[in-house]
């Protein structure tokens, strides 16, 4: 398992949540996809190492951005 943390600007409720989860919850390998809506913290759990690149397309579909 490996987990990584990035953060995401532009989140500002329950739906933008619920947006970016269900977009990097996509990427294979990932099992788990945790938001903090308050920090914009989104913590990526996976079975196999996850493309930077593949989160921040993600959370660029999404509608939102990476910092960073």
């Amino acid at each position: 398992m490996e987990t990584k943390t990035f953060a995401v600007s532009g989140m500002t409720c329950a739906h933008c949540v619920g947006s970016v989860s269900a977009e990097v919850g996509q990427i294979p390998g990932v099992t788990d996809v945790s938001v903090d809506l308050a920090s914009g913290a989104v913590t990526v759990t996976s079975d196999r190492p996850v493309d930077d690149a593949a989160v921040r397309a993600a959370v660029d579909e999404a509608g939102y951005e990476l910092v960073g």
